[in-house]
């Protein structure tokens, strides 16, 4: 039997219109709707800001229950694999919301070195990526994502891991600690290449 599973962003018409695609295909599916990555944070977006010691969002004070990918891989496996997730939407978060300067300072915290937030305006942010070369696509969708979805829409805490998988979501602090203990956050940004 054939089965898809489509990872989905949360409060987002432009992929809910893709999810309805999916749900007229005639094939058996499962929609992950994910709130943002943790990893952003120590392989994705913001890896060289925390490595510089600044992260420099406009953010403002929005919580997001920032959710640990390895948790979203878990339920794409098990709506693969497992029988009971055909036609199910998984809203997966982390058990907890945090704005980015909470998530900052515990990143700070299990590093074990200063890591500054730095509110900024979105439109200095905007060019700010421009300037720095970010390819379109990348700068199209980080735009969008600070102007558009981190609004308060997506702060509440969802339960799609726990009815997926049966268990709690990640908390960010045992993530944090994960990375830290890796030692990804301490790799110079020359290192962080080499690595790679």
């Amino acid at each position: 039997m054939k089965k898809l599973v489509l990872l989905s962003g949360r409060g987002e018409e432009e992929a809910q219109r893709c999810e309805r695609i999916v749900q007229n295909s005639g094939i058996e599916w499962t929609i992950v709707r994910a709130s943002w990555f943790a990893q952003n944070f120590s392989e994705g977006e913001f890896l060289d800001m925390v490595l510089a010691g600044a992260i420099t969002l406009p953010a403002g004070g929005v919580a997001e229950p920032f959710v640990d990918v390895d948790g979203i891989a878990d339920v794409a496996v098990a709506a693969l694999t497992d029988d009971g997730h055909a036609g199910q939407i998984y809203e997966v978060t982390g058990p907890k919301a945090l704005t980015f300067s909470e998530a900052i300072a515990a990143i700070s915290r299990a590093a074990g070195r200063e890591i500054q937030y730095i509110q900024i305006p979105h439109d200095a942010f905007v060019a700010g990526i421009a300037e720095a070369g970010v390819p379109a696509d990348t700068a199209w969708l980080l735009d969008y994502l600070f102007a558009t979805v981190l609004d308060g829409r997506n702060t509440n805490i969802c339960d799609g891991v726990q009815r997926a998988l049966g268990r709690e979501p990640t908390d960010f602090g045992t993530f944090t600690r994960r990375v830290a203990e890796s030692g990804v956050w301490n790799l110079t940004p020359a290192r962080l290449t080499e690595a790679a």
